[in-house]
């Protein structure tokens, strides 16, 4: 019988693993060595030695099989020519007449996976497989031949079956667990951002304020081959026009007045990792033309020095704006656009995706509580109508709006049940909507507008306020929305499913 050997690469996320990190599990190579008998395994790293070997030990632990560590250098974890010749190099050593190939999708990028099922299905045939911490380890099975003749291209552009194939391992997935989501407007926001995430191209985020531009910019970091560089955040709209040059590039000693010492500039300060700049239309005229040279050349020049000093940085950005209306009146330049818009991310507003609000509300009032159990102070939960007026809100402001809702209506609430009252008071005190004072008046109709639904949903807020308010009067609260008598309303609140509200 051929002796079973698994090749794969070392992962970041079995490396985490190792490290005791239990929100990402034992790890994909943990998980296929725990529940298949290999003789042998062969692991490919582009890590630093000092990481992989520790991993190595780790690993052994939880398998008798011999482990094989092959470090191993790549200028990029993308580059398909490399990482094929390495994985090559590797296989050369085995006698692969002689034992049973497993190849592991799952650790790490969709280019080293994608080179696996090259090697699969041409020169090294092998059982390919991948895992994943809610299914498990399972074979993938790969519905098209790829013949050998098709190598030289696929190496310069993967195929776009296979990419998808290796975009589905889990792996890296990881970094993007932070950001609560089911709706497919967000399933569709966060699968984009994982696929450009291991590309070092810049990026383009928009979206309106408090939608989470800058969560889904540090899970692209994180997620990428610079996770264990810096990531620089800086806000465009905030730094003095006089000072712009100053932050981005830096200066040497006595370029103006206040300049006592050499300063780098957050183009330094991130070399090798990320520079998120947040509101990036803000960025003045003048300033826009140095950035665009630094981006094109990988250069800086302090202010007060001559010398450019080469740089390696990936850019991300982030927008609040329509940026191509703003090239189309000429307040931000059309060559900076493009040069930042490689890949584009547009983050829905919280009012279009559809199941995720009740998901968000659990997970930040959590948080709140979690915040509060370090003070001493009781956890806070929902009324049922209280629930049912944040989930009626359309929160213009956002995510953002919601969190600042939820903790002001915690902390004003004396009760551990925070009531309908205290979420409406403290809505009131929320950003004014986009739509103004008549929002309900001025809806969209772009996408349709559900008239009966709506008036349904502004019947029931208005109904389970005047309940709350009158402790469940309905003579009072009929008396409030203008019925001549109880038996009237009793009839809307009927109608509408409307109950006693909690208070």
């Amino acid at each position: 019988m051929p002796e079973a050997v698994l090749v794969s690469w070392i992962g970041r996320t079995d490396l985490r693993a190792a490290a005791g990190e239990t929100a990402v599990g034992m790890g994909p190579l943990a998980q296929a060595v725990l529940v298949s008998d290999y003789q042998q395994i062969l692991l490919l790293s582009d890590f630093p030695s000092e990481q992989a070997e520790p991993f190595v030990g780790w690993l052994s632990a939880q398998t008798a099989a011999k482990i094989r560590l092959r470090c191993v250098k790549l200028s990029s974890p993308i580059d398909f020519g490399e990482i094929y010749q390495r994985a090559v190099e590797a296989l050369e050593d085995l006698d692969c007449r002689q034992i049973g190939l497993t190849f592991h999708l799952s650790p790490g990028t969709p280019a080293m996976a994608s080179v696996w099922i090259l090697l699969a299905k041409t020169t090294h045939p092998a059982r390919l497989i991948q895992s994943s911490p809610e299914a498990g380890v399972a074979e993938a099975e790969v519905p098209f031949a790829i013949a050998a003749e098709f190598i030289p291209r696929l190496l310069r552009q993967a195929d776009q079956r296979l990419s998808v194939l290796a975009q589905g391992a889990p792996d890296e997935a990881a970094e993007f667990a932070a950001i609560i989501h089911r709706s497919p407007a967000m399933v569709r926001v966060i699968a984009l951002a994982r696929r450009v995430a291991v590309r070092s191209i810049p990026v383009l985020i928009e979206g309106e304020s408090g939608t989470g531009k800058e969560l889904v910019a540090r899970a692209i970091h994180q997620a990428s081959p610079r996770a264990a560089r810096a990531f620089i955040t800086v806000n465009c709209g905030a730094i003095p026009p006089e000072l712009v040059e100053s932050e981005f590039f830096g200066h040497r000693r006595g370029a103006f007045t206040g300049a006592v010492s050499d300063r780098k500039g957050h183009f330094e300060r991130a070399d090798g990792g990320t520079l998120f700049l947040d509101e990036i239309g803000e960025l003045p005229k003048a300033i826009q033309v140095k950035l665009l040279r630094s981006l094109q050349e990988s250069e800086v020049t302090p202010v007060g020095s001559s010398e450019a000093r080469r740089v390696d940085v990936r850019v991300v950005a982030a927008t609040n704006r329509e940026l191509l209306s703003e090239v189309a009146a000429g307040t931000f330049r059309e060559d900076l656009f493009y040069r930042l818009a490689v890949a584009i991310i547009r983050l829905p507003p919280l009012r279009e995706r559809a199941g995720d609000l009740s998901l968000l509300i659990d997970a930040l009032l959590q948080q709140l509580n979690v915040a509060a159990s370090e003070l001493g102070i009781p956890h806070k939960k929902l009324s049922a109508s209280a629930r049912n007026f944040l989930l009626q809100h359309p929160w213009p402001g956002n995510v953002r709006e919601l969190l600042n809702t939820l903790q002001r209506a915690a902390v004003w609430s004396d009760d551990e049940t925070i009531g309908l009252d205290a979420i409406s008071d403290a809505l009131l005190l929320s950003p004014r909507n986009r739509y103004g004072e008549h929002e309900i008046l001025n809806r969209p109709l772009e996408s349709g507008v559900e008239l009966e639904a709506l008036m349904g949903q502004v019947a029931r807020h208005y109904i389970e306020r005047a309940l709350a308010h009158t402790r469940n009067n309905k003579t009072q609260a009929a008396r409030l929305l203008g019925f001549g008598n109880y038996q009237t309303f009793t009839n809307w609140m009927n109608r509408y499913g409307v109950g006693h509200v909690e208070q």
